[in-house]
């Protein structure tokens, strides 16, 4: 089975993406560590239980990873249109225990299992080819820590909780197929919509907000 693992707001910029957040909740999310082995780097919140925000975006101070990035953020042209259409929320990451046998079969939407980091691998990611979104983000992108739950101390707890989870879809049947197929446990509430968007609910310390 899949599980919510976090949302991700994918930001042209990291500066970008946390005035975002705090724009929609009020909060100002905490940076979270630079990934050498992909060129990125994130802030982090927790919401609740085992899930979290991530706010990811390019490092500028990093080399490229010699291989194209996770979350399409090698497409900076599609990232910067996606965000000043206001699709921010543009992603999440479903973990699981078995990999191999997620991506089986769904190479042309998943891509490979990749070992991140580099050196030292802790755990996998799948990637497609050219490091796009999977099916442009309506389906999750995939992580297995190799039995490891992730250190959820280790991420900043502001008392925001994630209540309501949705993207809008111009499919909604199929995404739902599909998320059944892959036996996804709280996945994203499906809506009929022109265009992909994802919305989430979440309580603050100032009430419910929205972030989109």
């Amino acid at each position: 089975m899949l599980k919510l693992d976090h949302i991700t707001v994918i930001a042209p910029s990291l500066a970008e993406g946390v005035s975002h957040v705090r724009t929609c909740l009020d909060l100002d999310v905490p940076f979270g560590q630079r990934h050498a082995y992909m060129g990125t780097c994130n802030h982090l919140l927790q919401l609740g239980g085992t899930v979290y925000l991530e706010i990811v975006a390019l490092d500028p101070k990093a080399d490229g990873p010699g291989r194209p990035r996770w979350f399409g953020l090698d497409d900076r042209e599609k990232v910067r249109s996606d965000w000043d259409e206001g699709r921010r929320l543009r992603g999440w990451v479903a973990r699981t225990d078995a990999i191999d046998a997620v991506i089986a079969g769904r190479r042309d939407i998943f891509g490979d299992k990749v070992a991140l980091p580099t050196v030292d691998s802790s755990f996998d990611f799948a990637i497609p080819d050219d490091g796009s979104l999977p099916l442009d983000g309506a389906a999750p992108s995939i992580i297995d820590r190799r039995g490891k739950p992730r250190a959820i101390a280790t991420i900043a707890d502001l008392g925001a909780r994630l209540r309501a989870f949705t993207l809008e879809h111009p499919d909604p049947a199929a995404v739902e197929a599909l998320y059944r197929t892959l036996t996804v446990d709280r996945p994203p509430a499906v809506r009929r919509g022109p265009k992909l968007r994802y919305r989430a609910q979440i309580e603050t310390p100032a009430g419910i907000k929205e972030l989109t």
